[in-house]
């Protein structure tokens, strides 16, 4: 009769092993990213909001290195906006997915359509060169 023992994970510079170790706050609040919005404090007046997010992060899915990008987004709000904090849990959101860079910007934008309903909006993913090749996509949506 053979017994199978199960190796415990090293302890961190903590003294807790990595399989103890409670998933962190800002972790689950990535996993739980999603889009939120708020009324339009300007209905009517024609505007554009530009954000920046120069962190972005997902792997290649066919090399699995890691690929980063900063995310520009420029919209002309309808009767929604977007939460600034939610949008950066949400982009954050992306660190793990095995994604290309052009399904990655292409899903954001339907992401941030389906959620703010924007009059227009641009997303651009300017991505870091990676072995000589740099790369932009830029995609576009107008109501």
């Amino acid at each position: 009769m053979s017994q199978s023992s199960t190796q415990p994970s090293p302890p961190s510079e903590f003294g807790i092993s990595e399989s103890e170790t409670p998933t962190k706050y800002g972790e689950r609040l990535i996993t739980e990213g999603h889009l939120i919005t708020f009324p339009n404090p300007r209905i009517g007046r024609r505007y554009t909001i530009h954000i920046s997010l120069p962190e972005f992060t997902c792997k290649c899915p066919f090399s699995g290195y890691p690929d980063f990008a900063t995310i520009d987004v420029s919209y002309v709000p309808d009767q929604k906006v977007v939460e600034l904090k939610a949008l950066k849990l949400y982009i954050n959101s992306y660190r793990d997915r095995y994604i290309s860079h052009e399904e990655s910007v292409n899903q954001i934008l339907d992401d941030f359509v389906t959620a703010c309903e924007p009059l227009e909006v641009t997303i651009k993913g300017d991505f870091t060169p990676r072995g000589n090749v740099h790369t932009v996509i830029e995609v576009f949506h107008q109501k």
